[in-house]
């Protein structure tokens, strides 16, 4: 019998609905709300790692698009791809195109605080352009970054590490005792 690869727990545990993310209730409440709308304004997520933006980001694109919520979204890392090519290319490319089954394709640009200048602009005026077709979430380490947006459509949650440690011991401690048997 093959042995079957084990989920890294990070995978395994990951919300797949805003329901079921930890200490974000006030964030999720108000996002939940956008969701049932589909009515999602582009949004600015900041904290340190591990406080679930990224989680936040997916369970979004869950709730919106269902199980083949990866043909409208799109998730790129900044830190690895920050010149202003890939604004140009693989997000404008991604952003004009219209969403399958849905009102707007969605793109999650993880450390978007590492773009450079130039590519900062570019992703500005693109997501200026194409408002109609697409989402814009945004995520950086610091609450301080120098990221430029149009100021209309610009939310930013920057607590999620508060509301992240305020529940975080209860949670874990409860799937350790549920799943390590």
């Amino acid at each position: 019998m093959p042995i079957k690869p084990e989920l890294p727990w990070v995978e395994k545990y990951r919300p797949k609905k805003l329901s079921e993310i930890v200490g974000q209730k006030e964030i999720t409440q108000r996002l939940e709300a956008a969701v049932k709308q589909k009515n999602l304004p582009n949004l600015l997520f900041s904290g340190p790692a591990g406080v679930g933006k990224t989680s936040t980001a997916v369970a979004i694109s869950n709730e919106l698009y269902g199980e083949g919520f990866q043909r409208n979204f799109l998730e790129l890392n900044a830190s690895d791809t920050r010149g202003i090519e890939v604004v140009r290319g693989e997000i404008k490319d991604f952003a004009r195109t219209l969403a399958f089954d849905a009102d707007f394709k969605m793109i999650f640009l993880d450390e978007a605080d590492a773009l450079t200048a130039d590519a900062q602009q570019a992703l500005r005026r693109t997501m200026e352009k194409y408002t109609r077709t697409c989402r814009f979430i945004l995520s950086c380490v610091t609450p301080d970054t120098k990221i430029l947006l149009p100021e209309e459509i610009e939310i930013s949650f920057e607590d999620f590490f508060d509301y992240f440690q305020e529940e975080k011991l209860s949670i874990i401690s409860n799937i350790d005792k549920k799943n390590l048997n």
